[in-house]
């Protein structure tokens, strides 16, 4: 069965089935996962004077919203987070009001120039016997952990997994001279989220390979996709929105009402 709680406009949050949570837990030992938080975004659209993912949200930065949530699963064995040294006392301050259950290992890297350098930076300053890693944009605070869960345990399986959720509006591709080349048949495409959960030896194989072959990538899964290995799209939460405008934040708080 599907949830079908709804949310801010009315939407469907979830397409998770609520039967599955524990199941999803049992599938991904414990302490097996590091979560790499990625929280070295610049942020221009949101206009403000710092990073997005460090404004507030109901007085926490937004940023430490996915943090204390991973921390609390049990699934997370390590917190590896990806930020400027300036930023790293908004995380240790939230760290130290966590019960000491939940405390798990905070390590700090360094973001890169991309996106990608940022994912490479994480991982390597992750542990070397995790089972997996969970990358996830600090700037999607209201991560369902029922969601992670399941994408965590798919990519156990798969080897690479992503959240995702079927797009919503019609999707045209418009050519340079502003006509409509087509429109895309909508029941195919999905907006893919995060975290993106994959076993660090693959990720590590597909990095040597964008290496090589100088690629850029815009998410993780994509280095999977390039080295031509499988990815599964796990259903996940249109509430898992990524802020990048202050409608955005409006969003957000609408969604965090209905998780409480």
């Amino acid at each position: 069965p599907l949830l079908a709680a709804r949310g801010a406009g009315g939407y469907a949050v979830s397409m998770m089935s609520v039967v599955g949570e524990s199941d999803a837990e049992e599938a991904v030992p414990a302490g097996s996962v590091s979560a790499i938080l990625l929280a070295g975004g610049v942020g221009k659209r949101m206009g403000a004077a710092i990073p997005k993912q460090y404004l507030e949200l109901r007085g926490r930065a937004i940023a430490t919203y996915s943090m204390t949530t991973f921390a609390a699963m049990p699934q997370i064995g390590e917190l590896v987070v990806v930020c400027n040294p300036e930023w790293r006392n908004v995380f240790d301050d939230v760290y130290a009001t966590l019960p000491e259950e939940q405390k798990k290992p905070l390590v700090y890297a360094l973001p890169g120039k991309e996106r990608q350098d940022s994912v490479f930076n994480g991982l390597s300053a992750a542990r070397a016997d995790a089972g997996l890693v969970a990358i996830h944009d600090t700037a999607r605070p209201v991560i369902r952990p029922v969601d992670a869960a399941q994408c965590m345990a798919d990519a156990m399986e798969t080897g690479a997994a992503v959240l995702g959720v079927p797009v919503k509006p019609t999707i045209k591709e418009v050519g340079e001279d502003g006509r409509v080349v087509r429109t895309l048949n909508r029941s195919l495409l999905w907006e893919v989220q995060t975290p993106q959960c994959i076993r660090p030896g693959l990720l590590k194989e597909g990095f040597d390979l964008v290496a090589r072959e100088n690629l850029e990538v815009t998410d993780d899964v994509s280095i999977i996709e390039a080295m031509g290995l499988p990815v599964k799209v796990t259903p996940g939460s249109y509430s898992n929105l990524k802020i990048t405008t202050p409608d955005d934040l409006i969003a957000a708080e609408q969604f965090l009402d209905l998780e409480a």
